[in-house]
This record gives structure tokens, C-alpha cells and sequence, in this order.
């Protein structure tokens, strides 16, 4: 069986008590076989790229700037395109709109995340996609912005959205929260995403699972996802492995098995 990690920030995990490598066996341990790290800055970028650079076979990268961290260092255009042609980096982003924690740039989130939408179209590579509490504008300049391709990460939106998405080609991917209690009206879209266009997610360290709930989020813990959601939609583990993880080779572009 082989599982994929479609979003991860293995750069952000707390390295005190396991070292990279074991992260990654113990992922392997339980049929998470590759994970997509995802870059939060460019700078982020070029330290996870020299960090992951022995673990390649194992995980792909993406480059870009959240909204959340454009105020943590210049949006240097020429720098994204030259490292987002790299042929390791498999997707932009993360990118999006935030305006739960910040509104204050909204301007500046909308033109970095135009940017990305541009270049992704250019080097004809998908995007990954945040929105928080900014739905309407997300979709707007997806649509405006003439997206190429991509997928709306750690999905918690509601089912017309997910509509919309699909209709623009998306892929939507689900992360722990799908296992929380109270994410009733999530599982109903979840239930609803057809199976060619799923992804799932840890979004490590954040946002573990139940029963990891209250602890660092690891790749490994994507099995447990594959688990509760196989059975939501009414597959068996190794089904819902293959096809999920088609679904990562065909948005991503990339051989793994």
C-alpha cells in the first residue's frame, strides 16, 4: 500500500526528540511512502530545499509565500520564478488570502497571490491554496486570474465552494480536522468530492488527528485520515491509498510507484 502526504511543512516540526530521518521511517512504517513539503517563505524555501536534499526520493517540494508570512521578508518576484522553476519544486505556494489574522494587507495578500496564479500558469504548475474567512475573493481571483491548476488545502469550507472548485479543475484535500467531532458539515462534503479529485493531509506539526489531538502532527499520522475517510466513503484502505495517491501524481506531475 503507498499513501501520500499531499501537505506537510516538514521544516516547521520540533526535531528535539526525533531527527528528520526517523520522522520519515516511521512515516514509511505505516505506508506513507512521500510527502509534499511546503514552503511558507522563499527563504524557508532555500532551508528546506538543502535540508530535504538527501531525502528527495522521499519528498517533493513547493515554493512560495503565505499570506501570513508576507510581512516576514520582500515578495522578490524574480526570486520566486528562478526558484520555482527548479525542477524539484512541484507546486506554488502555499498562497491565498487570510483575512482572519490579517487585514491590514489585503492588498498586498491579493497581488502575492496573483503572482503565484501567473507564475503557476506560466511554468504550467499547480497551486496550493489557503483561504481563510476570504472565500468570496479566493474564488473570484481563481477564476479571474485564469488559474492553470491546483488544489484548496486542509479544506474547511462549505459544499458550494467545493462546487466551485471543482468546476475550475481543484482538487480539495482533507486533513485531521475531517476526524474532529464537531466537523459534522465538513464529513457532507467530504462525502461529496468525487474520488478522482481527493487529496489528503496532514499539514504537520499542526492539526493532528483524533486520537493525537493535543500532540505534534507527523506525516505518519495521514494513515490515520486514509482510515476514517476510506471508510466515509465506502472503499477499502488500499483502494482509497491507490487512488488517492493517482490523484497526487496527476495534479503534481510526478512517478512514485
Amino acid at each position: 500500500m503507498y499513501l501520500v502526504d499531499s501537505h506537510c511543512h516538514l521544516d516547521s516540526l520540533d526535531y528535539q526528540q526525533k531527527s528528520l530521518e526517523e520522522v520519515l521511517n516511521e512515516a514509511q512504517k505505516r505506508d506513507v511512502k512521500h510527502c509534499l513539503s511546503v514552503a511558507t517563505t522563499l527563504s524557508g524555501y532555500q532551508s528546506m530545499y538543502q535540508t530535504l536534499m538527501p531525502f528527495f526520493d522521499q519528498v517533493s517540494l513547493s515554493c512560495g509565500v503565505h499570506p501570513l508570512n508576507l510581512k516576514d521578508e520582500i515578495f522578490d518576484t524574480d526570486l520566486f520564478r528562478q526558484l520555482a522553476s527548479n525542477t524539484h519544486v512541484v507546486a506554488l505556494g502555499e498562497t491565498g488570502l487570510d483575512y482572519y489574522y490579517e487585514q491590514d494587507n489585503i492588498e498586498e495578500q491579493k497581488h502575492a497571490f496573483a503572482q503565484h496564479i501567473h507564475l503557476g500558469r506560466e511554468l504550467k504548475k499547480p497551486i496550493i491554496v489557503h483561504t481563510r474567512q476570504a472565500r468570496r475573493d479566493t474564488l473570484d481571483m481563481l477564476k479571474s486570474e485564469n488559474v492553470y491548476s491546483g488544489v484548496l488545502h486542509c479544506f474547511t469550507e462549505d459544499l458550494s465552494t467545493a462546487r466551485q472548485l471543482l468546476d475550475l479543475g481543484f482538487y480539495i484535500s482533507f486533513s485531521g480536522i475531517i476526524t474532529f467531532k464537531n466537523a459534522e458539515e465538513l464529513r457532507e462534503v467530504a462525502k461529496f468530492v468525487p474520488m478522482d479529485r481527493l487529496l489528503i493531509e496532514t499539514d504537520s506539526p499542526y492539526l493532528a488527528p483524533v486520537p493525537f489531538r493535543g500532540k505534534e502532527n507527523q506525516p505518519a499520522n495521514v494513515r490515520q485520515i486514509a482510515e476514517y475517510l476510506s471508510v466515509l466513503k465506502g472503499y477499502t484502505l488500499e483502494d482509497f491509498a491507490k487512488i488517492t495517491t493517482d490523484n497526487f501524481c496527476r495534479l503534481f506531475g510526478v512517478t512514485l510507484c
